[in-house]
């Protein structure tokens, strides 16, 4: 079924929202002011979801997007819009899901802390690949399928990725290998080479291994094969990517496998308004900062956690990652951080048996994954530290958990989008909760 209809807001999953008979009618690319005709994919009762078929009127800010695949690749959601207006709708969603779920002030949402690259800015990508009768594809998968979208090239990737992109599909292109690869992994840091995470699934990882190095030997990069979900064969290079946080820099080491934002540039403003959470004017720790025990809970390779030890007595950092807590230690081997101690466990498990063994710490700093952190609520609220400060990627789950913190014996101090993904809906969130 198709339907004409005006757009007249964004939704935080980056659709365009419109009516037709009371309706709601969802429809990725779309803009407020567009009126569209659109085809119906998915059609309920109270909703109905859309895929754009042509535009009638185009709204006055839709500007042409940077990408050509922008309409089929399912890598970006807001490319028609300048980055200004991104920023606004941005902003303007956090403050309305904020205005609905939770009791706080206008004042207490802070501006939007918008990304210095709106382009060129993603440090990591992973290009998903096929080999067919066509040849070896490499690039995206195309909005809502499996099927991949070819590129030779991403405005939202770093350039020295992209110079990659023909380089590997050369490399694959009419090999006996190239079936079996499904995916590789591009990243790069603040300096050093690129490092690749080939992954292979054939039953030839040894020739293959061999070819690769072979075929590599002579490209300035780093380069890993994944065999399987725990086997990382190294083939060149160093293992390290390196990324600098902090005034005066530290620098942070991970391994394949590990963690880091893939905005860098924006890491170091998120690390700047964690550490001005804890230590700066208006920590509940004062002037004793100097004294304070800050638990960093989902801690990864240590990006609060060592500039905070810089400033605190103490700092506990927990990780269910093993491999993130062994580059958490190397980074403060390195960085001669001693008052830092890093622990692999479950969080959960870890806050019970902290209960028993620590005292309370003075902030807690949690930076969860999506899913939040549901099941340490009753631990945070019986711990009672004088502030939490939330890092989310995902501001539906976090906005549950702040309130039942705050329904319990915490409120929120103040609450800041900080723009970590350029061309996309998505935006990462700061809440710092203090004690009643």
């Amino acid at each position: 079924m198709n339907v004409s209809v005006e757009i007249t807001t964004l939704t935080n999953g980056g659709d365009g929202l419109g009516r037709v008979n009371g309706k709601a009618i969802f429809v990725s690319g779309a803009v407020p002011g567009d009126v569209v005709n659109c085809r119906l994919d998915v059609d309920k009762k109270r909703y109905a979801k859309g895929t754009v078929l042509d535009i009638v009127t185009a709204a006055p800010q839709r500007i042409m997007p940077e990408c050509p695949h922008f309409t089929i690749c399912g890598g970006c959601d807001w490319q028609m819009l300048s980055y200004a207006e991104q920023c606004g709708w941005k902003e303007r969603l956090l403050r309305e899901n904020c205005s609905h779920q939770l009791d706080v002030t206008a004042n207490s949402i802070l501006p939007l802390c918008p990304s210095v690259q709106p382009f060129g800015y993603r440090s990591r990508a992973q290009f998903k690949c096929k080999q067919s009768a066509k040849g070896f594809h490499l690039g995206f998968y195309q909005r809502g399928s499996h099927s991949i979208v070819d590129i030779d090239s991403c405005p939202v990737v770093d350039p020295r990725i992209n110079s990659l992109i023909p380089v590997l599909r050369q490399l694959f292109q009419e090999t006996p290998y190239a079936g079996a690869v499904g995916q590789i992994d591009v990243a790069v840091g603040d300096g050093g080479v690129p490092r690749l995470v080939v992954h292979y699934s054939g039953n030839k990882s040894k020739s293959f291994c061999r070819w690769l190095l072979q075929e590599l030997a002579s490209d300035e990069l780093s380069c890993w094969v994944q065999t399987s979900a725990t086997t990382l064969v190294h083939i060149k290079g160093e293992s390290a990517i390196s990324i600098s946080v902090d005034s005066p820099a530290l620098n942070l080491e991970y391994a394949p496998g590990g963690f880091a934002q893939i905005n860098l540039a924006q890491n170091r403003a998120l690390v700047d308004i964690v550490v001005a959470a804890v230590c700066g004017a208006g920590s509940p720790c004062g002037r004793a900062v100097d004294q304070a025990h800050i638990f960093d809970l989902y801690c990864g390779m240590g990006n609060f956690a060592l500039p905070l030890a810089r400033r605190v007595r103490k700092v506990t950092g927990v990780e269910g990652n093993a491999g993130s807590i062994n580059d958490a230690r190397k980074n403060a081997l390195a960085n001669g951080l001693t008052n830092v101690d890093f622990h692999v466990a479950n969080v959960e498990k870890f806050m019970q048996a902290a209960q028993r063994s620590y005292a309370a710490p003075d902030i807690v700093v949690l930076d969860p994954p999506r899913a939040g952190v549901k099941e340490l609520l009753a631990l945070l609220i019986a711990q009672r530290a004088q502030r939490i400060v939330y890092v989310s990627c995902d501001q539906q789950t976090m906005l549950r958990d702040v309130r039942e913190l705050c329904s319990a014996c915490y409120r929120v101090q103040s609450i800041m989008p900080v723009d970590m993904f350029p061309q996309t809906a998505h935006t990462e969130v700061v809440a710092i909760l203090d004690l009643l």
